[in-house]
């Protein structure tokens, strides 16, 4: 449904000769024209649906869209609607809700405005929100008790019930109750002066305490929408005697009038009721009933001993100018009888609003050099009073070089505007009269043409290990020359993989203060080093951004206790070993091996035999974890001795594991010498520990290799850029390899044969420490021998060195080391 209604017709205006000069200056040079369309729209619409074409029934051509630039001035609910610029159409651009928007009213209608450029036309659409069924009746209380006198009730009484509320208006609200069926109760529905509609139960026949002591019933409220929705309450009857009579009101109606803005607590009436019993059955209690709505509860009060009904709130005319009060008067008597009356409050308009003037500029940027009856702006004014009290004049400061142009309430600020402070003054015609002033600034506005600028290149955060989830890893800041919106930040994560996952599951960062926070429990022996970007855009039109490189460590901590590679042994780390009767000072019973999957101190064993005393025949290496005898064997000596050796590492605190050794003494015992990878055979054959070291071993060539060519493509790009003041040697100072972030370590047994190899990533910046072997470094030279690790250079220098050379080229910071990934093999 549309249609389009002139609101002003100039040329009428101009029949007299005295102004035609002045008209043919308005119709020619102004092009002001105003108008009104209306459509109608469901509410729930889906985004994108056409509303209506605005271009075409304001009669502009399609040729003419770009050149006059139609779109939306009302700000409250620009977020609903847009005008398609490409063929003037209004389309909905977010989810309307209709009970959001205009509550239970019956008619919801938006009133915006269109403005059309060059020449310059204000228009007035409505647009009236149609509702749906999207909301189902609803009872305040799913449960509700009445009490009944016996015998005192007869067949055909009413017994009020609660009205169910529904959201949704007209056809769509509730339109009819039912009730369960049952031989005592029947229902009736009247309609209220608003079209609501008052259920209430009707007395079908007498009710008998000892026949029946109580009776359920449900009450459903069904709407008229299609498909019907529906609410439904439990009802109990409780059945009571003896009070047989009720309260009685001296009128069944009450019309009040009162004054919007009274002062609380005063009394606006005296309600009188009578009860012809006696004594208690006779005393009666005022209350609001289940039909008076929560709205009016908040604004007046009853007191419940005398009847009066005073204010209790602020009573304003603007909001609500009709109330309905339903009023209940309960005796004492047992049970309790009660009677009802409506009181009716209307109120009064009185002049306690004073206009209000809001301003909007036609464009951000006004130029200083606008033509004499250029279109500076808009004003609006409004006043929420009713009759004289509502209409408004309007007057602008002197000895200013503007005007305004008139429009039911709304006005176009026309006149020269270099930067200028405009007074205007709205004033009703209530008695007395009530006015408003606001002062007016044009200005040239900010522009968006300022990136967000960081306060650092990259950013380096630590966090140990097995951290709770949300410690707060660093803090990324940018500054943003703009002003205003234009300089309002928002941070964000650019969405890459790390380890096939989505890298907003390891880490998180808030939009406004730049904080980055951990989002899970990170493990050291998994991954070492995380590289994310970090998005920083402002709010501005259109939007402008800049990124930044964050590198986030992880440390060890002492989380892995040590493990038993050899000799073999059961589950519950028991090794059964045979010596002979002959075997003399210093033989070698077994040698365990061990490894900790942390670095560092957190992965230096020592062995240490438990309750020494208890052994003085024979001693365990603490760095080797050898046992021999320390004495030759006496015959007196148990033929089953049993060793119980701990295995700690250096961590703190330290962890360890507990291994049992078994002996059996024997008169001859074949030693067979064990061979290079018999310790690596704990359930495992030993291709399985061959496979890890060729791949290990492949792992680091390829990274080698990579290197290498990241190396040579650097070189060739300095070459082309001819960097005479860099050189480009391999091994030289200037250039560095990616794999001097790792340290390889091969450690060896005391009899030649490999012990095991670990590979470990040094982070940048920390020279002192260690990660090159499980043990102490003040090891005696025959247990076993280290093959040192590589001088390498350091992960942070490498990439500050990249970074400086690929901003130098390509003017940007995206440096990416997704390529390098820490390795550790520590069998």
């Amino acid at each position: 449904m549309k249609r389009i209604i002139k609101d002003m017709d100039i040329r009428g205006f101009c029949q007299c000769w005295k102004w035609q000069v002045v008209c043919s200056f308005l119709l020619c040079s102004w092009g002001w024209v105003s108008g009104q369309l209306r459509y109608s729209i469901v509410e729930e619409s889906e985004p994108g649906t056409l509303v209506g074409n605005v271009a075409q029934d304001l009669g502009i051509k399609r040729a003419q869209l770009s050149q006059r630039r139609i779109h939306l001035r009302s700000e409250k609910y620009q977020r609903y609607f847009s005008v398609n610029q490409a063929n003037g159409g209004l389309v909905v651009k977010d989810r309307i809700d209709r009970e959001s928007l205009c509550g239970s009213s019956p008619s919801c209608l938006l009133q915006i405005e269109v403005v059309a450029e060059n020449p310059m036309e204000l228009f007035n659409l409505e647009i009236e929100i149609l509702d749906i069924n999207d909301n189902s009746p609803s009872f305040s209380s799913k449960d509700r008790i009445i009490e009944i006198t016996e015998l005192l009730a007869t067949a055909g009484a009413r017994f009020a019930i609660e009205i169910a509320e529904d959201l949704d208006v007209s056809v769509n609200g509730v339109s009819q109750y039912t009730l369960n069926t049952n031989p005592y109760f029947s229902l009736s529905v009247k309609t209220h002066k608003d079209g609501t509609l008052i259920p209430q139960l009707i007395l079908e026949k007498v009710l008998d305490r000892e026949e029946k002591k109580e009776h359920h019933l449900i009450l459903t409220a069904i709407d008229g929408g299609e498909p019907a929705r529906s609410g439904t309450c439990r009802i109990t009857i409780i059945v009571l005697d003896i009070n047989d009579n009720p309260p009685v009101f001296n009128q069944s109606v009450y019309k009040i009038s009162i004054r919007e803005n009274l002062p609380l607590s005063t009394v606006i009436l005296t309600l009188n009721a009578t009860d012809q019993d006696d004594g208690a059955n006779g005393e009666i209690q005022f209350s609001f009933d289940d039909h008076t709505f929560k709205s009016a509860k908040r604004l007046f009060s009853l007191n419940k001993q005398n009847g009066e009904i005073y204010i209790n709130g602020l009573v304003d005319f603007e909001e609500v100018n009709f109330h309905e009060l339903s009023i209940k008067a309960e005796d004492k008597g047992f049970p309790k009888l009660e009677g009802n009356c409506i009181v009716y409050v209307e109120v009064e308009d009185v002049n306690d609003n004073p206009p209000e003037i809001k301003f909007s500029t036609v464009s951000n940027n006004i130029p200083e050099n606008a033509p004499i009856g250029s279109v500076a702006g808009f004003i609006n004014v409004k006043d929420e009073d009713s009759g004289k009290n509502g209409e408004i004049k309007l007057s602008l400061s002197p000895n200013v070089p503007f005007k305004i142009k008139s429009n039911q309430n709304r006005y176009a600020l026309r006149g020269n505007p270099p930067q200028y402070t405009i007074e205007l003054t709205a004033s009703d015609l209530g008695s007395p009269p009530l006015y408003s002033k606001t002062s007016i600034t044009l200005r040239v506005s900010d522009i968006n043409d300022n990136a967000p600028v960081l306060t650092q290149s990259t950013y380096n955060a630590f966090i140990k290990e097995n951290s709770d989830p949300g410690t707060l890893l660093c803090t990324v800041s940018a500054t943003d020359l703009d002003e205003g919106v234009n300089s309002d930040l928002v941070y964000s994560i650019v969405e890459s993989q790390i380890e096939g996952s989505s890298v907003s599951s390891f880490v998180y960062i808030h939009s406004n203060d730049g904080n980055i926070y951990a989002q899970r429990s990170f493990d050291y022996e998994q991954i070492q080093v995380l590289q994310i970007t970090i998005k920083v855009e402002d709010s501005g039109s259109p939007q402008l951004s800049s990124t930044v490189l964050v590198f986030i460590f992880i440390l060890d901590t002492n989380d892995n206790p040590p493990s038993l590679l050899y000799p073999e042994h059961s589950e519950d780390l028991i090794v059964q070993e045979r010596i002979p009767k002959s075997a003399s000072a210093g033989y070698l019973v077994t040698k365990l091996s061990a490894v900790d999957l942390d670095s560092g101190h957190n992965a230096w064993l020592v062995f240490t035999l438990i309750n020494p005393i208890n052994y003085s025949s024979f001693q365990v290496s603490k760095l080797t974890g050898e046992v021999r005898t320390v004495r030759g064997l006496q015959e007196t000596e148990n033929m089953e001795q049993q060793l119980v050796i701990s295995i700690s590492d250096q961590g703190t605190p330290p962890l360890s594991t507990t291994v049992t050794v078994l002996l059996s003494i024997a008169d001859e015992v074949i030693v067979e010498r064990p061979k290079s990878g018999d310790f690596l055979t704990n359930s495992k054959p030993p291709s399985d520990m061959t496979l890890y070291l060729i791949i290990s071993l492949v792992a680091i060539s390829l990274v080698s290799l990579v290197t290498f060519m990241i190396l040579l493509v650097k070189c060739l790009r300095k070459d082309s850029y001819d960097y005479s003041s860099s050189c480009c040697i391999l091994g030289g100072s200037q250039s560095k390899s990616y794999t001097d972030q790792y340290q390889p370590a091969l450690y060896l047994n005391t009899d030649g044969t490999l012990k095991y190899m670990e590979v470990r990533m040094v982070p940048p910046g920390c020279q002192g420490q260690s990660y090159q072997t499980n043990v102490p470094p003040t090891l005696e030279q025959q247990d076993f021998s280290i093959v040192q690790p590589l001088n390498y250079p350091q992960l942070k220098d490498v990439y500050q060195e990249v970074l400086s050379e690929e901003n130098s080229l390509n003017n940007s910071n995206n440096v990416s080391l997704n390529n390098i990934t820490p390795a550790m093999y520590n069998h």
